[in-house]
């Protein structure tokens, strides 16, 4: 199981190391494609890297609304907390 704190921390981990993304952009609040400029494809590797970390399948239905980072932390919280 995992905090949001946790959840966010690997995010915000993968984004800046892994797509560039510079630490004072990478907040909740943060828009997926207007602030952070990821595409569909960086979401869907995104997800993929996000399923090696808590190793839970995420479905692509499950990010269909996503639109911000808080989206994201909420969306792998639920998908967390239905697999235990």
């Amino acid at each position: 199981m995992y905090t949001k704190d946790e959840i966010f921390k690997h995010i915000s981990e993968i984004l800046i190391k892994d797509f560039d993304c510079k630490p004072e952009i990478v907040t909740l609040n943060a828009k997926l494609v207007e602030d952070l400029d990821l595409d569909s494809i960086d979401a869907v590797d995104l997800i993929v890297r996000l399923q090696k970390i808590i190793n839970v399948r995420v479905k692509p239905e499950d990010f269909k609304q996503i639109s911000t980072l808080q989206d994201v932390v909420d969306a792998i919280e639920k998908i967390v907390n239905s697999a235990d």
